[in-house]
């Protein structure tokens, strides 16, 4: 497997793979990662469809990636994911797999022209004094000390940033900025996750910086993440007659394991409450979710909260991931990530409005029609003075096809689950889908006398407890994820948010799909390059423009310096006078 960037090679259909016709393939998990990895066997690796075998421990497929109508419930939405145009591994398969909606054209083409004609921006960030505008303005409220804090954590080696965490890099200079509130709510991170994790991201999206304040820098499909992405993928390797095992369980992977060889020789599977086995050759290619990020989720209802389950579930991703680790420390330190749910936790709630008494606050916030079917919120609006920390948003409607037209159907998360509430005195998690609407009602400005009859009439809103969501954000150091292929594999590989590629960021579709690409590639040696990782964090002019962007505009002569500071700077403006170097810092308002 080798990277690649240009067109040159992304338009190329790569030959047969040698003996490809002798393989199997046995794929853990129908997350995006997983799928991915099937779809490319299919069209890249040219494995016959029936020679691949996929294995799902629930009765539906997508992984964190759904999107469901649950009968006598109601519809869920666990989370929601945010695109970017630089995926490229995801555009490198989209544009392959069919859309389940118009004829004749892909995914990828539908999500381009969708978010052509209607471009996503928002119109108010964020929120404060019950729905009123926080006028963060589009400013990152950044002082010097702050941007320089920000600029010492992006040049620090990765291997100084091992098991550190963001507090040990920034203080309240940029924890109390504009910056990081629109940073920790757009990605989920909180003040003790990873500080290398924060440093990957900079570097991942150093080019969309200028974006963050009203997310012009992202784009989001027509319908939720299952109905728009999933399903596709499903059907088109339907077509290929890829099979597909749901309530099934794989409980382990056995390997034989010597110096420098590694080999998966049986699977251990639990379907129908009876234990399976499938012995594997050389020939029997392996693809392994390994953890979870929503690994021990649990659904509320309108009148119940949302259990919090801590422990970790025998059968399950992390379970599975324990036993295989157990066997060789190349295959990670999963307890690095699940032994503390109180720090990797979030809640979330999917509220659909059922008459039209809440709609007048959602567009006096998002100051758009929400049943005009176009953008919405643009992307999540935070509620600056939440206990906790919670955010809310409206994609384009309906976000289900099964919607009816005078309904809406949001997302509401917070990011503090152990805190009471402003309105309602109890924590996040031990509230009912009702009282968490009740909290956003109240923020959104809603006269308190009608909050509690709203929130129990005009919506029904379903929480969802995560212990394990931002997992992968926990501190941790080399060798913790193992690689997507470990050095001396022979027949598996790793896949998905906590597996080990390089330059990318977890928490992505793409980072899921392209360990797909990866895995596949590597074992069946596919004569075709993986497309690299967007190069911008190499890319001056990004570098420049994100640095004067995250300084609000002010070039580098606004700095406060000091005396000598100063005098460097002087003669170095004389030494590039007259140069391409000049022109290059006043283009981007350097000086």
């Amino acid at each position: 497997m080798y990277y690649a960037s240009g067109n040159y090679e992304a338009f190329a259909r790569p030959r047969r793979p040698e003996g490809v016709e002798a393989k199997s393939a046995y794929i853990i998990g129908t997350g995006l990662a997983a799928l991915t990895a099937a779809c490319y066997l299919v069209r890249d690796g040219q494995m016959s469809g029936d020679r691949v075998h996929v294995f799902e421990k629930d009765p539906i497929p997508g992984g964190a990636c759904d999107g469901y109508e649950y009968p006598g419930l109601g519809y869920v939405m666990r989370g929601g994911r945010e695109m970017d145009n630089h995926f490229e591994v995801m555009w490198d398969l989209f544009r392959s797999i069919p859309s389940i909606e118009t004829d004749g054209i892909s995914v990828l083409d539908e999500y381009y022209w969708l978010n052509k004609k209607d471009p996503n921006y928002s119109l108010m960030r964020a929120t404060i004094n019950r729905g009123q505008d926080a006028h963060t303005d589009g400013k990152f409220g950044l002082s010097d000390k702050g941007a320089l804090e920000i600029m010492h954590l992006f040049f620090t080696p990765d291997e100084k940033l091992y098991d550190k965490r963001i507090t040990d890099f920034f203080d309240k200079e940029v924890l109390d900025s504009n910056f990081w509130l629109y940073w920790r709510t757009m990605f989920a991170f909180e003040n003790w996750h990873s500080a290398l994790e924060m440093k990957l991201y900079l570097k991942r999206f150093i080019h969309h910086v200028g974006g963050l304040p009203d997310f012009k820098a992202l784009r989001f499909t027509r319908y939720n993440q299952y109905e728009s992405m999933i399903l596709p993928m499903i059907r088109y390797l339907e077509s290929f007659g890829v099979q597909f095992h749901y309530n099934t369980k794989v409980v382990n992977v056995e390997f034989d394991i010597h110096p420098g060889r590694k080999q998966a020789k049986r699977l251990e599977l639990l379907s129908d409450g009876r234990t399976e086995f499938i012995d594997l050759t050389e020939n029997d290619l392996v693809f392994i979710t390994n953890g979870g990020c929503v690994e021990n989720s649990s659904l509320g209802s309108q009148n119940e909260p949302a259990s919090f389950y801590a422990e970790i579930k025998p059968g399950g991703g992390w379970d599975m991931w324990r036993k295989i680790a157990a066997q060789d420390p190349a295959f990670g330190h999963p307890d690095k990530f699940c032994s503390d749910p109180e720090q990797s936790n979030w809640m979330s709630a999917t509220v659909t409005t059922l008459d039209d008494r809440i709609v007048p606050y959602i567009r006096n916030i998002c100051r758009r029609d929400p049943f005009s079917g176009g953008v919405v919120t643009g992307g999540i609006v935070t509620v600056r003075d939440s206990n906790w920390l919670m955010s809310w948003t409206f994609n384009r409607q309906p976000q289900f096809r099964s919607q009816p037209e005078n309904q809406l159907v949001g997302w509401i998360y917070g990011l503090f689950s152990d805190k009471p509430g402003n309105f309602v005195k109890k924590k996040m998690r031990d509230c009912t889908g009702k009282e968490i609407c009740m909290e956003w009602l109240y923020h959104m400005g809603v006269p308190e006398g009608e909050i509690e009859n709203m929130a129990g009439s005009s919506a029904n809103t379903i929480p969802c407890m995560m212990p394990y969501i931002t997992a992968f954000f926990m501190p941790r150091a080399a060798g913790d994820r193992p690689d997507v292929v470990p050095k001396g594999a022979v027949n598996f590989a790793f896949l998905g948010q906590f597996a080990e590629t390089a330059r990318d960021t977890i928490f992505t579709t793409e980072y899921s799909m392209r360990t797909g690409m990866e895995a596949v590639y590597t074992l069946l040696n596919i004569d075709r390059g993986v497309p690299e990782v967007w190069g911008s964090t190499y890319d001056i002019r990004d570098l420049l423009n994100a640095a004067v962007q995250l300084r609000d505009g002010k070039s580098l002569l606004e700095m406060d310096l000091g005396f000598k500071q100063k005098l460097a700077l002087k003669e170095a403006l004389k030494k590039i006078k007259g140069t391409d170097i000049e022109k290059l810092l006043r283009e981007y308002n350097v000086i």
